[in-house]
């Protein structure tokens, strides 16, 4: 039996889901697994093939990575605006220290984000990965974080390493 086409599957494949597995099995019949830049360049350079397990209800179903292009956009390894709401830009970042209580021994501390450049944040990872580079932040990537919308626009909850605000 074929493995099926993850590529047929389109935008919908679960490329991200934290169900599905990958293998990678190289040229000489190494197996390994994992989704780093390293795997997406040596299946890039036909020096292996990735495929992925994707369990359903009853069985699991075997698909071959054939959409590399999605697989690098899915796992950040090629940046996609679609995706992530983020273009690759500094941001225009207004930011404010949560209401509620705050712990003030605390390494984290809640902040509400707006972005003023119209960018919306729909991966938080590829969010903190900007602000690390463009300010400085540790943002929490681990918890949970929300959004709200107003007149003005979204605004994002987050959670920061404290002592990472002052850029």
């Amino acid at each position: 039996m074929e493995p099926r086409s993850a590529a047929a599957v389109g935008r919908d494949f679960p490329y991200t889901a934290r169900t599905t597995c990958y293998v990678e099995i190289h040229k000489d019949g190494h197996v390994t697994h994992g989704t780093d830049r390293a795997t997406y360049e040596r299946v890039k350079a036909g020096e292996s093939k990735l495929y992925a397990v994707w369990p359903g209800e009853w069985s699991s179903h075997l698909f071959v990575i054939d959409d590399l292009d999605e697989y690098a956009k899915a796992h950040g390894i090629k940046h996609d605006v679609q995706r992530t709401g983020l273009a690759e830009h500094v941001h225009q970042v207004r930011w404010t220290e949560s209401g509620g209580e705050q712990n003030p021994r605390s390494p984290y501390i809640g902040i509400s984000v707006s972005l003023d450049c119209g960018c919306k944040i729909q991966s938080l990872a590829v969010f903190a990965a900007q602000m690390r580079e463009q300010k400085g932040w540790a943002v929490a990537t681990s918890g949970g974080w929300g959004s709200s919308s107003g007149p003005e626009g979204a605004t994002y909850s987050l959670r920061v390493r404290r002592k990472s605000l002052t850029a």
